[in-house]
């Protein structure tokens, strides 16, 4: 049986935006989990198997409470952003268990990853279920401007997902080709999540782009923000090994920013690095150097940073109540994690 998480249960003291949004939404939240459960069901049981083990793994249910809060902020009154919210949990599951079969990756969230102990193939059977319960979820809601939205943003993230592909292990991929990516691979999600929440509330249409475009940069800071903890991250707080980026040989804006600012034997150390396996810690700690001379880090946060206060802007024509302040701190809590 899967179990309802309670997210009313008191969380860390802190500034903590996304705690705060999690009490907000307490009660529309366990909606959504009753949801992700019943549509977990299936003859086949590595399906809730597999689905349980990452969706029960402690993940942040951020693209939902975005769907939340869009819909809250522009007065829907009906049950659909609930199914909305599942679907996009779904999605967003669906593409953590493709990523982790295309990135080889055996951690996620502190724990193995489906692949790790499933297999490819299942893993991947089971993140096509979910793609295909998340379908099923959006036409039940009856709203096909919703659906048309979210189908493209599904279309969006494989698209991206491929041309990180293409990117791998090529150091000498462009800072605007890379945010290219990310806005493909994580900001579309985040965009159509958000953007979904109005939709169905027959939002104005300057309301529609304005989710849309604070869900966008704000996908694009978490990514960027992802991309720093990677080379400064502290494993047990953020379920990701340090350097596991730098091991796979994949490009992230760290990299980039290093590589394109290093001299000619910084150079020929990035390409050689990022042209296979890494696991070498005294490589690790080399690349650490470099991006530490280069200010990569900073600049990538700098970066995030950027992207953050686009996304203050974007939602600024929303009246400030709770939900708009909640979703303006939230962005600084999201680049706070660098920290």
């Amino acid at each position: 049986m899967t179990k309802i998480i309670n997210f009313s249960e008191s969380r860390r003291q802190t500034d903590d935006a996304l705690s705060d949004l999690l009490v907000l939404f307490g009660d529309d939240l366990q909606q959504v989990e009753q949801a992700i459960a019943d549509h977990m069901k299936s003859a086949a049981d590595l399906i809730p198997t597999i689905s349980r083990h990452l969706i029960g793994a402690g993940g942040k249910r951020l693209r939902p409470l975005l769907t939340l809060s869009a819909a809250r902020m522009t007065g829907y009154q009906g049950k659909d952003h609930i199914t909305m919210a599942a679907a996009v949990e779904y999605m967003h599951t669906a593409t953590l268990l493709h990523d982790d079969v295309v990135d080889d990756s055996d951690m996620r969230r502190g724990q193995p990853t489906a692949r790790n102990l499933w297999g490819n193939q299942a893993s991947v059977l089971v993140g096509d279920f979910l793609l295909g319960q998340a379908f099923r979820m959006m036409v039940a809601a009856g709203s096909l401007p919703a659906l048309d939205i979210l189908s493209s943003a599904a279309a969006v993230i494989a698209e991206g997902e491929l041309m990180q592909l293409a990117a791998m292990n090529n150091a000498q991929i462009s800072e605007d080709s890379y945010l290219d990516i990310i806005d493909a691979k994580t900001a579309a999600l985040f965009a159509a999540a958000a953007e979904v929440g109005g939709v169905i509330a027959d939002a104005e249409t300057v309301e529609q782009k304005a989710l849309a475009a604070y869900g966008r940069n704000l996908g694009i800071a978490f990514q960027l923000i992802d991309d720093a903890l990677d080379y400064g991250s502290v494993n047990r707080v953020l379920g990701k090994n340090i350097g596991e980026d730098f091991a796979e040989g994949k490009m992230t804006l760290p990299v980039i920013l290093a590589y394109h600012r290093g001299d000619k034997a910084a150079r020929v150390f990035w390409e050689e690095a990022m042209g296979g396996p890494n696991d070498d810690p005294a490589r690790l700690e080399h690349a650490l150097k470099l991006m530490a001379e280069t200010d990569a880090l900073n600049d990538t946060v700098e970066r995030a940073r950027h992207y953050g206060d686009k996304a203050k802007d974007a939602i600024a024509l929303f009246a400030a109540d709770d939900v708009q302040k909640t979703l303006i701190r939230l962005v600084d809590f999201c680049i706070a994690r660098a920290y």
